[in-house]
């Protein structure tokens, strides 16, 4: 019983790992004080947002952690922890976690990791959280360096306006002075 016990930690401790591997972002969330029924709704408030969100024990996830080179998680991972990993957008977990806070005050988040194992506190847990999605982010940096070429065929347009009114003047001059 005991060896059975064994293997499926290690299971479940190599299925972290792959999560906490792929991950753009991990936040750790404190869940102390949350009704069943509020933990489904944040659940399900994560799965909307693209983002995976369970429990996990915090032994098998410190394990995982070391195996990747994460390091600095023993003073996030005690008490109750659930962990949302977002494979695509690294603000997502922070994003949804921090909107549904405001509705669940007790849903609070610990701290994070992104891509790489750079460790996030408290603090960057919430900067990143305010952070828009990233296609607007690519949207924004694609309208700021679109901004001074719009502005150049802008003054470039009026430059050739203005000599094709001049030329105009000017040939509407000569002819009537030739009459």
């Amino acid at each position: 019983m005991e060896k059975k016990q064994i293997l499926e930690k290690a299971k479940k401790q190599d299925t972290l790992r792959g999560k906490m591997s792929e991950a753009k972002s991990v936040v750790f969330v404190d869940f102390r004080g949350v009704t069943v029924a509020d933990d489904t709704k944040a659940s399900k408030a994560f799965r909307d947002g693209g983002v995976e969100y369970n429990v996990v024990k915090n032994t098998l996830a410190l394990r995982a952690a070391s195996e990747l080179g994460w390091k600095g998680l023993e003073d996030l991972l005690h008490g109750p922890t659930a962990m949302a990993v977002s494979k695509t957008d690294p603000a997502a977990a922070a994003r949804v976690l921090l909107g549904f806070a405001r509705e669940i005050p007790a849903l609070k988040a610990k701290g994070g990791v992104l891509e790489g194992g750079a460790l996030l506190t408290l603090e960057g847990v919430s900067y990143l959280g305010t952070l828009p999605p990233k296609e607007q982010l690519i949207a924004m940096v694609a309208g700021t360096m679109n901004a001074p070429i719009v502005s150049l065929v802008t003054v470039l347009n009026a430059t050739l306006t203005g000599f094709a009114r001049a030329a105009n003047a000017l040939r509407e001059k000569m002819e009537q002075a030739s009459d």
